[in-house]
């Protein structure tokens, strides 16, 4: 699904230009790499004195591996790969590239454990309810839904690993790759990175992360879940985040309302229709960021009770966000529990968020560094509770 952008407040910056102050031994100890992929924007951190490759040249290098992943699972270029599949419409045996194959295959194995919560072929149901890209979100008829149904359905996608080949049951079936792409994307800039002998980093595309090894302080990277709020960012969980991915997918921002009624932009593909529970947020860790980004999917579609009990039974890390009278209630899986940071401080600190849009970097020295914002009377920018 395309990514919503939001613009940074204010106090964002005041309260950047504080730590800034305060720690820029810190900032300038950390190389910084940017830019936009698959509708969004990325980034990579990695400590100064392990930088293998000029700026220039490693920024280049990892802007080619970006724009490889993208020209083979884009729905948004054309001449793509999986644009080109899915204008093929006809049953036959298409050739497919290893690194698709390979995507295919993680969804389906997670479509399979999941009983269909999770599905790549969702297509045109994405496309029936307007969630496509380009188009304008309309709610569709009984018989419209029926019959995109019939289109959709991980059963329906064949899968040939030794000869590399997909066939479509139907010809008018359509694969989107959102779901997974960018944590697969994730996966791949890490790699090269530990190619190239780095130990320490921290990706991210679309709030989808990979870190391993430590920050430049020599302690884990730190980072903040945002709270499913829509009119407000601020954090609802800190983790700590060594050798490992996370995922986060929440519905509380990607909506649309019509006659009086909200409609999730989180379609559940064995019903059709946008899902109506309760489940605001879930956050999953993996060490593949492809199956992270998968499966925080898959557990927001099943929803709070079904896929809290799918992430169990499967082993996964996993925190859900659930919306309750008004407020919030956290769950997490036992497997999870170990990588929350223990704090008495709640921090609410929403204008952070906006520099990576649903998670960020915060180590303990900014935490401190947070209190002393709040005792130099700008405690309107930071709250704790």
């Amino acid at each position: 699904m395309p990514v919503s952008r939001y613009r940074i407040p204010v106090a964002f910056f005041l309260l950047a230009c504080f730590l800034s102050s305060c720690q820029s031994e810190r900032l300038t100890a950390l190389h910084k790499f940017t830019g936009f992929t698959m509708g969004t924007s990325w980034s990579i951190l990695i400590n100064a004195d392990e930088l293998p490759l000029s700026k220039q040249q490693l920024q280049a290098e990892l802007d080619a591996i970006l724009n490889r992943v993208n020209g083979k699972m884009s729905t948004y270029l054309p001449d793509s790969e999986l644009s080109q599949i899915n204008t093929t419409h006809r049953a036959d045996w298409l050739p497919v590239s290893a690194p698709l194959m390979e995507v295919l295959q993680a969804a389906r194995e997670v479509s399979r454990l999941t009983q269909g919560a999770f599905d790549v072929t969702i297509g045109p149901l994405l496309e029936l309810w307007g969630f496509a890209p380009g188009q304008e979100f309309t709610v569709p008829t009984d018989t419209q839904v029926t019959h995109a149904l019939s289109l959709v359905g991980h059963e329906k996608l064949q899968l040939d690993a030794t000869a590399s080949s997909l066939k479509k049951n139907h010809g008018g079936m359509s694969i989107e790759l959102s779901a997974i792409a960018k944590g697969y994307a994730v996966d791949q800039l890490a790699a090269y990175l530990e190619q190239l002998q780095v130990a320490n980093y921290l990706v991210e595309i679309g709030g989808e992360i990979r870190a391993r090894g430590v920050n430049d302080k020599d302690t884990a990277w730190q980072i903040g879940i945002e709270q499913p709020a829509a009119d407000h960012r601020n954090v609802q969980q800190i983790i700590k985040l060594e050798d490992m991915a996370m995922a986060t997918s929440g519905d509380y921002r990607n909506f649309f309302k019509q006659d009086g009624h909200r409609y999730s932009h989180t379609i559940d593909p064995r019903s059709g229709r946008p899902v109506t529970h309760n489940l605001a947020s879930v956050t999953v860790l993996h060490p593949s960021t492809m199956h992270a980004d998968a499966w925080a999917t898959a557990l927001l579609v099943a929803g709070p009770e079904a896929g809290y009990e799918l992430a169990v039974k499967n082993g996964i890390a996993a925190y859900f966000i659930v919306r309750e009278d008004g407020g919030f209630k956290e769950q997490s899986t036992p497997r999870f529990r170990p990588y929350t940071v223990k704090s008495d401080a709640r921090i609410k600190l929403g204008s952070i968020l906006a520099e990576t849009g649903r998670e960020v970097q915060l180590t303990d020295e900014e935490f401190a560094l947070i209190e002393q914002v709040r005792n130099r009377s700008l405690a309107k920018y930071a709250s704790f509770e």
